[in-house]
């Protein structure tokens, strides 16, 4: 960290949070030449001004929109699955530990790394989640329902068609 300059890294770890990113960089010795906190919105211009190197990130949906602006920057970007970046924290957990791990796991050539997406697999992903959950929430309140109708000595089939087709026998 006593370098006024950063001419090459080895590689950088970010830890993405929600409003900041805590980055960890190694040089080519494995010397930590940099552990700086960026808000948001500061990552192109923090990334502009250093080496392209590989940068690691643990594996979340944030991480495919920031490997994909790195990658556009001339970076080498790796999502990490969070399981493998584990048996390189060393100390006490916090986002400037993690990142360093995370540093230190992207060079790691056999290490498996998450396929970066698209926004539009994304965007389908999150499709395929909703719908999902509203699935999945229906069939809770059906099932809540048909409870709730044996409690008075009323049973109905299961599935949303048996218990409209009740609904009007039961009113």
């Amino acid at each position: 960290m006593a370098k006024k300059t950063i001419d090459e890294l080895m590689s950088i770890g970010i830890d993405i949070g929600k409003d900041t990113f805590h980055i960890v960089a190694f040089d080519p010795d494995g010397q930590l030449v940099m552990r700086k906190q960026i808000k948001r919105f500061a990552l192109v211009a923090t990334f502009e001004k250093l080496p392209r190197c590989v940068v690691g990130m643990e594996a979340c949906l944030s991480a495919h929109f920031v490997s994909r602006t790195l990658r556009k920057m001339g970076f080498e970007p790796r999502i990490i699955p969070a399981i493998y970046v584990k048996p390189f924290i060393k100390g006490q957990k916090n986002d400037y530990n993690d990142a360093e791990a995370i540093a230190e796991a992207a060079l790691r050539p056999n290490l498996p790394v998450v396929p970066e997406k698209s926004q539009d697999q994304l965007d389908l992903q999150m499709l395929h989640r909703v719908r999902s959950r509203l699935v999945s929430r229906r069939t809770a309140t059906i099932n809540q329902i048909r409870a709730f109708l044996i409690e008075r000595g009323i049973t109905v089939r299961k599935g949303l068609r048996a218990l409209k087709n009740s609904f009007e026998t039961i009113l």
